[in-house]
């Protein structure tokens, strides 16, 4: 990599967030740790939800592709992140950094409408229990399931080929975790204002309509909830709401303290919240929906169970 103009298809270095060896050893472990943890608990929501019959419901439905989504999400980063910590060779190309970025923006905007859509699940069935089964078809599921994905890959698509048209020269040091687009702007030597203008206006419109949509259903859920006049009643229909509204709270939380700031002044100190949003969330959220969810608790048990009943005959039947 030499200073000067160039045609901007020279590897990065990914340098991550500590260039100091023993600090490098912690943030493997500690990675690898939470890499697994995410692996693990997403991957038992996905097999609970596809073997249990009960869980067969729009909700679930939802969170599968959430969880799918979140699984995703670490495998894009975290191997890279872990192979780096280990390695002297901290290289990643040009290509294998613009994937990482479009699927990087592709799965968080994934993430932000399929969270939406659970909100609109979540009103429908306290303000309009009755109706339930016929306005949460299951047509009308896929169709939006098939929004959020196909507007995601869209937008994802859209800024990796806006990142395209920016050159880079000089420095091509990113002290992240891994490609991210504030980042890639900061070391463009071409002009950036108008790529940062459209990542702006886009952005607020493909993340801010959602969270709009999920604010207007919560205040009509908690309306609804207010009028019932039994307490054991209020506490149930908040308690199917609650798991839900604390993922949203860690989601929008963690990325505006990212994104929500001006370009020149986004700096290292962004990289903590940057690996809440992108390590920490997504292993959170299989603990946070199944910690006082009872169908679930139910249905991951009936899942260990039974794979515990198939381990103890099969040895049975082989002596």
């Amino acid at each position: 990599m030499h200073g000067g103009n160039q045609s901007g298809f020279s590897d990065f270095l990914l340098l991550g967030i500590s260039e100091s060896l023993e600090e490098q050893q912690i943030l493997f472990w500690m990675f690898l740790s939470m890499y697994l943890v995410t692996v693990m608990g997403n991957a038992l929501i996905l097999l609970a939800i596809s073997f249990d019959s009960h869980l067969h419901t729009p909700m679930y439905l939802f969170l599968a592709n959430l969880s799918f989504t979140d699984l995703f999400f670490v495998t894009n980063t975290i191997p890279k992140t872990l192979v780096n910590l280990q390695s002297q060779n901290k290289a990643i190309s040009y290509g294998g950094c613009l994937t990482q970025l479009y699927f990087l923006v592709c799965l968080v905007t994934l993430d932000n409408l399929i969270l939406a859509t659970m909100a609109y699940d979540r009103y429908v069935a306290i303000c309009r229990p009755l109706h339930y089964i016929t306005a949460m078809s299951p047509g009308l599921c896929i169709l939006l399931l098939t929004l959020c994905w196909a507007l995601s890959v869209l937008y994802g698509l859209f800024l990796t080929l806006l990142m395209t048209k920016v050159t880079f020269c000089g420095s091509r040091r990113i002290h992240y975790i891994f490609c991210e687009m504030y980042v890639l702007l900061r070391l463009a030597c071409s002009n950036t204002q108008v790529i940062h203008t459209v990542q702006i206006t886009t952005g607020c419109f493909i993340f801010f309509t959602p969270l709009g949509i999920m604010v207007m259903s919560y205040v009509w859920i908690v309306r609804a909830i207010l009028r019932i006049p039994s307490a054991s009643s209020k506490y149930k229909a908040f308690s199917t709401c609650g798991s839900h509204l604390a993922v949203v709270s860690l989601f929008y939380g963690t990325l505006g303290m990212v994104y929500l700031q001006p370009l020149k002044t986004h700096s290292m100190k962004d990289s903590v919240a940057t690996v809440m949003y992108a390590v920490v969330t997504p292993m959170m959220n299989p603990f946070i929906y199944s910690l006082r969810n009872k169908d679930m608790h139910g249905a991951l048990g009936r899942l260990l169970l039974g794979k515990a009943f198939q381990r103890l005959t099969g040895r049975k039947l082989r002596h």
